[in-house]
C-alpha cells in the first residue's frame, strides 16, 4: 500500500494527518500501521488503537490475521503493550483497554510494567530497530485527549443547556434517543443501527426540525 493511501486510511481513525469518511476495515488498516515503519504512525498508535477501540471497531485476533511475519505480530504485540503502558501513565482505565490486558500472557504483562516505567521516567526506547521517543508518545496521545474531553464537555455544556436529555426521553424511545446521540455525535452506526435510524428516527427529527410545527408547539404554549 502506498504510504499516502495509508495515510489517508489512518486519519479516519482520529489520527490528524489527512481526513475522509467512507467505511473502512480499521483492522486492516491498523495491520498496514504496524508493517508500515513509519515512526510517525508508530508515535500515533495509541491515539488510532484507542479511538478504533472506544467505538468497538477494534479486534485483536482481526488484525493478527492480517500480519503474515512473525516480525510483524511481534511488533503489533509490543505496540499494543506500549499503549496499554501509556493509557495507565495517564490513569486512564477504559473497560475495553481492562478486558484487553487482562487477556494478555504474564510474559506481556510484565512488558506493560516496564514500559510504564520507561514513561514515568522519560527513557526512550527501541521496536524493531525503530527509536520511540517517549515525549512523543506522550505528546500525542496527550493532544488527541485534550481534544476528546474538549468536544464532550462541549457536548455536555450543550445538554446543560437545554436539559437535553430530559427532552429527547419525552419525544424518543431509550434506542432512538441513543441512536440520535451517536448521530449527533457523527459515531459509526451500524447497518442495522442505521436502517432503524433512516425508518424511525430521521422522521421524528425531520417533524422536529419543521418551522411550521416549532412555531404552532410554541403557540399552543400561549394558552
Amino acid at each position: 500500500m502506498k504510504n499516502s493511501e495509508l495515510l489517508r486510511r489512518v486519519k479516519l481513525l482520529g489520527f490528524p494527518l489527512l481526513e475522509a469518511e467512507e467505511d473502512q476495515d480499521v483492522n486492516l488498516t491498523l495491520a498496514e500501521v504496524v508493517k508500515s515503519h513509519d515512526i510517525r504512525l508508530w508515535e500515533g498508535f495509541p491515539v488510532i488503537l484507542a479511538n478504533c477501540a472506544e467505538k468497538g471497531l477494534f479486534n485483536y485476533d482481526k488484525v493478527k490475521r492480517y500480519l503474515r511475519k512473525v516480525s510483524e505480530k511481534t511488533n503489533f504485540n509490543l505496540l499494543v503493550v506500549l499503549s496499554l503502558a501509556l493509557y495507565k501513565f495517564f490513569h486512564l482505565k477504559p473497560s475495553w483497554a481492562n478486558e484487553l490486558y487482562n487477556c494478555l500472557p504474564d510474559k506481556r504483562r510484565k512488558k506493560v510494567e516496564e514500559f510504564l516505567e520507561k514513561f514515568r521516567n522519560d527513557t526512550d526506547f527501541c521496536i524493531a530497530g525503530q527509536e520511540m521517543s517517549v515525549q512523543r508518545l506522550k505528546n500525542t496521545f496527550n493532544n488527541y485527549f485534550h481534544q476528546s474531553q474538549n468536544k464532550l464537555n462541549e457536548l455536555l455544556s450543550l445538554k446543560d443547556e437545554l436539559n437535553l436529555e430530559y427532552l429527547l426521553s419525552q419525544i424518543f424511545s431509550p434506542k432512538q434517543k441513543e441512536l440520535f446521540l451517536k448521530k449527533l455525535k457523527r459515531e459509526k452506526l451500524s447497518k442495522t443501527e442505521r436502517e432503524y435510524f433512516s425508518r424511525m428516527v430521521r422522521k421524528k427529527v425531520l417533524a422536529l426540525a419543521n418551522s411550521d410545527l416549532h412555531r404552532l408547539a410554541q403557540k399552543l404554549l400561549e394558552y
